[in-house]
């Protein structure tokens, strides 16, 4: 198997990421933290994002059903969510949170719905892409994992 190639392609995939703007350059602080120690670490905060983001949007979900027009609640699960996604550096989901809460400043239900389905598919997106890259970096073994 061509190691070579993989990390070539992992590395590919990651720019692609930041080139689409779905990362910004606080996904590479977290990877900087990773080290021998730790090798899953990047992947295992992503895991760990990605859960704690599906409950936050689920919980804002019920949120939206359980309280019309409760722009204040509404905003406050968006702050969550928003701080979730700054730190690991999830961009295009991080800009969704904002204009939710802009939305919410404006008391504007319909942007909030909108904002709320964009926010629903660069979550997936998102996912989607990073399982793939984490997928490769496995497939290239441990050296593979310190490619910046």
């Amino acid at each position: 198997m061509d190691y070579s190639n993989l990390r070539r392609q992992a590395a590919s995939m990651k720019k692609g990421l930041f080139d689409q703007g779905h990362l910004d350059e606080q996904f590479r602080q977290v990877e900087d933290l990773q080290d021998e120690a730790s090798p899953n670490f990047v992947e295992e905060v992503a895991v760990l994002f990605f859960k704690d983001s599906g409950r936050l949007i689920s919980n804002l979900e019920q949120a939206l059903e359980k309280y019309p027009r409760d722009f204040n609640r509404w905003d406050a699960y968006m702050q969550q969510l928003k701080g979730s996604c700054s730190s690991i550096g999830a961009s295009r989901m991080k800009s969704e949170c904002m204009s939710f809460k802009d939305n919410c400043g404006k008391g504007n239900v319909e942007g909030c719905m909108g904002c709320l389905q964009k926010l629903k598919r660069e979550h997936a997106i998102l996912r989607q892409k990073l399982e793939s890259y984490f997928q490769l970096l496995r497939q290239a073994g441990p050296t593979g994992a310190a490619t910046h």
